[in-house]
């Protein structure tokens, strides 16, 4: 059995690998066992946050532990969502580092004790996020520049045309864009390595329930003088959506970026900013609805009602 005193008295633990799982039992099964496989040379502990999942993950994480020792779960009777579950694995963690990891990844080769060797190497960088790929090992999108009205309405409008990324920083970068290791504003936090200094300043925002609040921790980490770098040289795979549908997404990430601008940004562009969200919905409910049907239609729909 898992004995709880490995964590309270390694004094000098380098990672502590926070996994939020909510009904996505088989995926964080080989998350974890692909952590476990494919890291050494540092000293680490894997936390799991269950949300209150109905598939028997508890059961399946629970049975793991007669063999992990470094493996903790946390099995909460209802979802807090993503930011609430980081939050009780802060308050679990012993790590100089933490590692927020969605259950739908997979990690390879030895990149985490590697990642940490470079976070050791360069001590202005409080959030870093590796490369990463879709499961058929393609190009997924990680992070960008934060949501200025400029950037929300070239999103919204024309950033599909032809250079515009390099005219106007993007929100949402297209797949091109992360060829390079760059700073961004912010990372996705399906995969962010944090500096044990970032978490003391500030918890998770709990009022985002999913998507935007790994730009908002981004954000406050930033104003804090830290940066974020992107570094494609290692790469993990995201299968993506393993806990949502796409209108949740879609909804969700609108909601996101109101919330974010409610905290953030002076009053009078929140009312802006919708009118922007407005626009995009409208044209993706008429243009995404011609290429991809009915389902796609009544998303956007949704999302400009809401808006």
């Amino acid at each position: 059995m898992y004995d709880e005193s490995f964590c309270a008295n390694t004094l000098n633990m380098d990672l502590s690998i926070i996994i939020p799982s909510y009904n996505t039992k088989e995926l964080t099964v080989d998350c974890v066992k692909s952590v476990v496989r494919n890291t050494s040379g540092i000293s680490f502990e894997i936390i799991v946050i269950d949300n209150g999942s109905t598939d028997s993950s508890v059961d399946a994480i629970s049975d793991m532990r007669n063999e992990l020792r470094n493996l903790r779960l946390v099995a909460n009777k209802r979802n807090l969502g993503f930011a609430g579950a980081n939050n009780q694995g802060i308050e679990k963690s012993k790590g100089k580092y933490i590692l927020f990891l969605n259950s739908d990844t997979l990690i390879h080769n030895n990149i985490l004790s590697e990642m940490v060797d470079w976070m050791e190497g360069n001590p202005e960088v409080g959030i870093a996020t590796s490369g990463i790929k879709n499961k058929d090992g393609s190009v997924q999108e990680t992070g960008g520049y934060f949501p200025t009205l400029l950037r929300v309405t070239s999103w919204m409008t024309i950033q599909d045309l032809p250079l515009m990324d390099r005219v106007i920083k993007p929100f949402h970068p297209k797949k091109s864009f992360y060829r390079n290791e760059r700073e961004l504003d912010w990372v996705t936090a399906a995969f962010m390595m944090v500096r044990r200094e970032v978490v003391e300043k500030g918890a998770w925002d709990e009022d985002y329930f999913m998507y935007t609040e790994d730009v908002d921790y981004c954000f406050r980490a930033k104003k804090h003088g830290w940066k974020v770098m992107y570094l494609p040289k290692w790469k993990i795979t995201h299968f993506g959506g393993a806990s949502g549908t796409r209108e949740k997404t879609v909804l969700r990430e609108f909601e996101g970026i109101k919330t974010f601008y409610k905290k953030h940004y002076q009053k009078w562009q929140y009312p802006v900013l919708r009118i922007l969200l407005k626009i995009g919905a409208l044209g993706r409910m008429l243009l995404l609805g011609i290429l991809r049907g009915r389902t796609e239609f009544k998303t956007y729909a949704k999302a400009f009602w809401r808006a």
